[in-house]
């Protein structure tokens, strides 16, 4: 699969601009499936606003990311606050997913950063457990930034049948050495290969590290190339990798480690007293 990955910087509180930036960039990658960051449509540092930018079902905006899929053959996935559809007045730090038939899907994140400069805890509702997105081309795990520091978001994932691992990301360059880290081993430990994006720029003095990358059912990285796409800035990029769904089925008999789990639990804890 031809997995394109947005390494991009949003515009901030500007929904439209950043759909648009969404269109070129699909239409430029040529890619099976196309991701962009954590939180791209609308900007990240931009606190309570975040509820007024959420995307809605009759906005129009998911309407015209499922006309882009359809029009180009692509998966798409963005990151977006999504106003929840089953608790009014919620809102969600969601990925978007629109698959290449136009249908509209998302996986929510699970953990949320309330430290330092990070308050989506007081914004977004979490999810309590991870989504295989099935679409049409993948059957696709999402993580969402933080929940990667959480190991057993990604093993409920591989589980659950995800045929690839993707984590969006708005992460500052203060962290990329720890995504470096974390990426591959829950490829290895889960024998899976897993994609992320993660975007650049600077928004309200918080610095974004990129680093977007991809790494094999082994946790070897695999070779990206650099896409020509009209109009990006300085620091933006778009890098294009082949990733083998198939790797998975070839490598996990050499370290069955999902059939271990399965076949043996974690013992439930002792009660208390």
């Amino acid at each position: 699969m031809r997995v394109a990955l947005a390494e991009l910087t949003p515009r901030p509180a500007d929904v439209p601009a950043n759909l648009e930036r969404v269109d070129r960039v699909v239409r430029a990658a040529r890619s099976e499936l196309v991701a962009f960051p954590e939180l791209f449509l609308s900007g990240y540092r931009l606190g309570d606003r975040l509820r007024s930018l959420a995307v809605r079902a009759d906005d129009g905006t998911l309407e015209a990311l499922a006309r882009l899929a359809r029009a180009s053959a692509t998966t798409i996935v963005v990151g977006a606050p999504l106003a929840s559809a089953d608790r009014a007045g919620e809102v969600e730090n969601a990925a978007v997913v629109v698959d290449r038939g136009g249908a509209v899907l998302h996986a929510t994140k699970r953990y949320l950063p309330t430290f330092g400069p990070f308050e989506e805890g007081l914004v977004f509702t979490p999810a309590g457990r991870g989504t295989v997105v099935a679409t049409d081309a993948v059957r696709l795990g999402v993580e969402i930034c933080y929940d990667v520091f959480f190991p057993e978001v990604a093993r409920e994932l591989a589980i659950d049948g995800a045929e690839l691992i993707l984590n969006v990301s708005a992460a500052p360059v203060t962290s990329r050495r720890l995504f470096e880290k974390l990426l591959p081993a829950r490829a290895a430990e889960n024998g899976l290969p897993v994609v992320y994006v993660n975007r650049v720029g600077v928004e309200d003095g918080l610095v974004f590290g990129g680093g977007s990358g991809a790494w094999d059912a082994r946790g070897e990285p695999l070779a990206t190339a650099a896409v020509d796409v009209e109009g990006l800035e300085p620091g933006e990029r778009v890098l294009v990798v082949e990733v083998d769904l198939h790797d998975a089925a070839r490598w996990r008999p050499f370290r069955p480690v999902l059939r271990d789990v399965v076949a043996r639990p974690p013992a439930p804890r002792p009660s208390p007293g």
